[in-house]
């Protein structure tokens, strides 16, 4: 009966030690996954205060956005978007890496978080805005078309570019733009350099940029002129220039938003447009 009653009692006790067993093993995991949830509620902005610095990805082939440049020696990536990509770094007390990438590179760096924003001259688009956010828009774009010299008194408008072929960049509005001019062949490259050289050497007819885009890079080269003839999109979204964030970075959002209302009262975003476009015609 005692030995019995002694196995039972034995078979109560490790039961016992077991639902304890489990229980403290549960709870260490609910502490690991406690510690692991206070990481994630870390807003993008505590992240990045965290680590000291805010990385801004750009395709830096796009002058007076953004564009290499010699300073001081030193070959330097410049423009109105880099600026005011600082003053974003300077109003979060954090230093400012920059990311130089194809265009077409930018969204998908964005979205598997290898930058933390993009300042690259952007369209704040439906379509983007289905994987990104935007912030306030600090600049409004007309669209032209560079030409070399030669062609201006030929072309009077869209139309004349049928059988030509005109050059955009990929994944912009102004590729859009390039493949609905009617009768025209687009040619779509990753960068705007390689698009140049291909105009300069009468493999494209016509290049469709942003006005001071177009501007900067008609007085880089004396063979090359803009045309008066303004593309227009009809879509306002299409004309803006935006910075775009990561989805549900609400935090960041408001610190750039805040920074670009300051630029904005205060006429810098006109100065730094002013400056840049002055050095990007600087030899």
């Amino acid at each position: 009966m005692f030995k019995k009653n002694s196995k039972k009692i034995i078979a109560m006790l490790l039961l016992v030690c077991m639902v304890f067993a489990f229980t403290g093993c549960g709870q260490q995991k609910s502490s690991a996954d406690e510690a692991s949830s206070k990481e994630e509620v870390l807003s993008e902005v505590e992240k990045i205060k965290k680590a000291g610095k805010i990385v801004v990805g750009t395709c830096a082939d796009y002058p007076p956005y953004e564009f290499h440049k010699e300073m001081d020696g030193e070959d330097t990536i410049v423009g109105f978007d880099i600026e005011i990509a600082k003053a974003i770094a300077k109003e979060l007390d954090v230093e400012l890496e920059i990311k130089d990438m194809k265009f077409d590179g930018l969204l998908p760096a964005l979205v598997t978080n290898k930058i933390d924003f993009i300042a690259a001259g952007m369209n704040p688009t439906e379509e983007r805005a289905k994987s990104v956010d935007f912030s306030k828009v600090y600049y409004k774009e007309e669209q032209r078309i560079l030409v070399k010299k030669e062609l201006v008194d030929k072309i009077k408008g869209k139309e004349d570019f049928k059988g030509l072929k005109i050059g955009a960049q990929k994944a912009t509005i102004q590729q859009k733009l390039a493949q609905s001019i009617e009768g025209a062949e687009p040619k779509l490259l990753s960068k705007i350099t390689d698009l140049v050289l291909e105009l300069s050497n009468d493999k494209i007819q016509g290049i469709v940029l942003v006005k001071p885009v177009a501007e900067a890079y008609a007085k880089q080269n004396e063979d090359l002129a803009v045309l008066d003839l303004d593309l227009g999109t009809g879509n306002e979204a299409d004309s803006s220039v935006a910075i775009a964030i990561n989805k549900g970075n609400e935090a960041l959002l408001q610190s750039i938003d805040k920074t670009l209302d300051q630029l904005m009262s205060e006429g810098k975003v006109d100065e730094f447009i002013a400056e840049a476009v002055k050095l990007s015609e600087e030899e």
